[in-house]
Parts: structure tokens; C-alpha cells; sequence
């Protein structure tokens, strides 16, 4: 088991151990990495994790809070879990989460914006407001991650319970793909994707704030289809250098 592992399952131990409920909220992170003898940087990966299982959810400016029981069965990491090392071992298992986020998404923000709450409203604009702030960082983890939250955060803006639990399910995934993806995209021509995948963001947040379900369908559909050509494009320039490299030998030897 990797360190990170170990220190969430740790965390995990102590919020059992600390019957700590739904919608309570963890002690402050410098605490915490003191009773638990790790680094707040090592924490942090193990907050990602556990909220990547639906166990916490981190809320910007509000701390970190307990969302499900953790005496709960963790049903959706079996099932997701295994997923893992296969998106690891094969890249190409990213279009399989792209095509899915495609029938979740366009429906999640159909749903948001005419369901969304002003917590809801508030929740989506600050996931927006962390992408763009750790974009401006350039640091490329973070960014990720706070991409997928802003996916996720409009995802429970559609109070569609089975839905919800489904792309909480997915989030470890999401995660993995959304870094890999925008690491992929920003290969070359890294400002102007940048530029318009924050601009599609954008448009999303402000049809569902807007309360424009057939925007927000349309802008979402046109985002994902964005990323998979972007994607697909990647994996060709990718290609094309390999089978350039292959031939450069030969093209050595003929000279």
C-alpha cells in the first residue's frame, strides 16, 4: 500500500474512531497533521482521496466536512477501484470515462440549472473561482482537481440522489483523467486551449446560474465534445513522432 494510502486510511480510522457525522466538520488541517504525525501536504493528498470516495467533501473558505458515515460499506469504491489500474496501465480507458461523462453531464446540468439552489449556485461559483485561481498558480495538480470539484459540484446541483452518488463514484477517475487530459491539451498551443476551456466553464456556470437548462445542456455537450477532439488530436501528434522516430534509424543507416 502507497504512504498516501496508508495516511487515508488513517484519517479514515480517526474520523471512526472520532464519531464524527454527516455534515460535521474536521478539526483545522494543522491539527490534524498533528495527530496523525504527517505533513499538511500528505494530508491533503488523503482528504483528496477520501472525498474522491464520497467520504468528505472540502468547501472552499469553510473547512472540511464528513458527508457519509464511515461505518457505511464504500460500495462504489469496489467498484471503481479496480477501474484504476487499468486507466493507468492504458491510457485509451479515457474515452470510456469521456464517453461516460457525456451521459451523466449533459443530464446533471440539464437538472442543475433548473434545480439549483442559491448554496448550490454559491458551492459552483467558488469551484470556478479555485479553478481559476490555481490555473493563474500554473500549478497543474491542483487545477485538475479543482476542475473535476466544479463538474462535481454541479453534478449534486441536480439533487438527483442516484446521480449524485454515481459521480461521486466516478471522481477518483474524473480526476486521474481530467489531470491527464489537460496535460495532454496544453501540449501545444497551451494558452489559447487554456483560454477556451475557461471560457466553456464559464458559460457553463453562468447558464446554470442563469437558470438556462437547454444552455447549459448545449455548453456542456460542446465542452466534452472539445476535450475528446483535442484528446484525439493529441494521441495522433503522439503517433505521428513515434512512427517518425522509428524511421529515423533506418533513415541513419540508408546515409
Amino acid at each position: 500500500m502507497r504512504i498516501s494510502d496508508q495516511i487515508a486510511e488513517q484519517l479514515h480510522t480517526l474520523i471512526q474512531q472520532r464519531q464524527l457525522q454527516p455534515g460535521q466538520r474536521l478539526p483545522a488541517e494543522r491539527q490534524l497533521a498533528e495527530d496523525l504525525g504527517v505533513s499538511r501536504t500528505a494530508l491533503r493528498e488523503a482528504i483528496q482521496k477520501l472525498s474522491s470516495r464520497g467520504l468528505l467533501e472540502s468547501r472552499i473558505g469553510a473547512g472540511t466536512f464528513v458527508t457519509t458515515s464511515p461505518s457505511q460499506p464504500n460500495w462504489h469504491e469496489q467498484v471503481i477501484s479496480p477501474l484504476v489500474p487499468l486507466m493507468r496501465d492504458d491510457p485509451q480507458y479515457r474515452y470510456d470515462v469521456l464517453e461516460t461523462r457525456q451521459s451523466l453531464e449533459v443530464s446533471t446540468a440539464w437538472h442543475a440549472a433548473q434545480r439549483a439552489t442559491a448554496q448550490d449556485k454559491t458551492r459552483i461559483q467558488r469551484s470556478f473561482d479555485a479553478l481559476l485561481h490555481y490555473q493563474y498558480l500554473q500549478d497543474t495538480e491542483a487545477s485538475a482537481n479543482a476542475d473535476a470539484q466544479f463538474h462535481l459540484a454541479i453534478a449534486e446541483a441536480s439533487h438527483n440522489a442516484v446521480i449524485v452518488q454515481v459521480m461521486r463514484s466516478l471522481f477518483e477517475l474524473m480526476l486521474n483523467t481530467v489531470a491527464e487530459n489537460r496535460r495532454l491539451m496544453f501540449v501545444h498551443d497551451n494558452t489559447k486551449v487554456l483560454e477556451q476551456l475557461t471560457q466553456q466553464h464559464y458559460q457553463l456556470m453562468q447558464a446554470i446560474l442563469n437558470g438556462e437548462p437547454e444552455q447549459a445542456r448545449s455548453v456542456i455537450s460542446d465542452h466534452l465534445n472539445f476535450v475528446h477532439d483535442k484528446l484525439t488530436q493529441a494521441d495522433a501528434d503522439t503517433a505521428r513522432l513515434q512512427r517518425l522516430g522509428r524511421l529515423s534509424p533506418s533513415v541513419a543507416t540508408s546515409s
